[in-house]
């Protein structure tokens, strides 16, 4: 491998938007995420609607549910 072309690899604080945060490497410091191994259903087993772009509110508002 050449030497001084490749980024710095060092540790990274991934932080979650349910408050959840831990270490891991990257060449990045800090990570930010919306759904990790902690709230993410597959896991908690509790169903959770994630919305992307407006579709969950969108799909309520036309079916008449709130």
């Amino acid at each position: 491998m050449k030497k001084g072309i490749h980024p710095e690899f060092k540790e990274a604080v991934v932080k979650c938007a349910c408050g959840a945060e831990f270490i891991t490497k990257s060449t990045v410091c800090n990570i930010s995420i919306e759904i990790c191994s902690q709230c993410h259903p597959l896991f908690t087993g509790k169903q959770k609607l994630v919305d992307t772009g407006g579709r969950v509110g969108r799909f309520q508002r036309r079916y008449g549910k709130s």
